[in-house]
């Protein structure tokens, strides 16, 4: 009798938390704007999801000889074509684009991303996070191409602009008029890829 009365008060208890997770959600309460950061709670439930799901997710992924020059090569084209935007590059400082991103996308050429997980890198370049605008670019780009980009992201961090503007072809960057700066570049394709669109990431 005790089990069925512990039964019907946790299935009135689901029920009504089910109920209250509904009408917070139809309410609208919560601003799902970019300019509006998540609640403190909120941001650390999502990041703990986000670093377990793209750990558990890369742990079979076994990456290739990462200090090939040609990979590496191939990488700088394609970071400097379509990851500068969100990601910067050697003596960026912003761009418009990255000031409007939440969360804000991180910054590569810091020192900080440096021993950052090959695999894991592999994976969310390929696959994307959903809710942050990073794409998937696995849907134009294929494994090769996406090693090439983790690669050169190793050489990244501490790059001098110099340095990076003769690895990814003469990139350079201009300032709008509201003072951000800007990618300029001629997007390179690594020998043997295909054509590719370019993006924010």
């Amino acid at each position: 009798m005790r089990d069925m009365k512990t039964t019907k008060v946790l299935l009135l208890l689901a029920s009504l938390g089910l109920l209250a997770g509904a009408g917070f959600i139809y309410s609208g309460i919560y601003n799902v704007a970019s300019d509006e950061p998540h609640w403190k709670l909120t941001f650390k439930l999502i990041e703990a999801l986000r670093e377990r799901s793209i750990a558990e997710h890369a742990r079979n992924i076994l990456p290739p000889p990462l200090d090939d020059p040609k990979l590496i090569s191939g990488g700088a084209a394609h970071y400097s074509a379509m990851c500068t935007g969100c990601h910067l590059a050697p003596g960026m400082k912003n761009t418009e684009i990255r000031a409007g991103l939440y969360p804000t996308p991180p910054n590569f050429s810091e020192d900080r991303y440096l021993n950052s997980n090959s695999a894991q890198q592999f994976w969310i370049i390929k696959h994307g996070i959903k809710m942050t605008a990073m794409p998937a670019w696995g849907a134009t780009h294929d494994d090769e191409s996406i090693w090439g980009l983790v690669a050169f992201l190793k050489k990244l961090p501490g790059m001098s602009p110099e340095e990076y503007a003769v690895l990814t072809g003469g990139g350079h960057m201009h300032s709008d008029n509201r003072g951000t700066e800007s990618p300029s570049v001629t997007p390179l394709d690594a020998p043997g890829t295909p054509p590719h669109s370019h993006g924010g990431h």
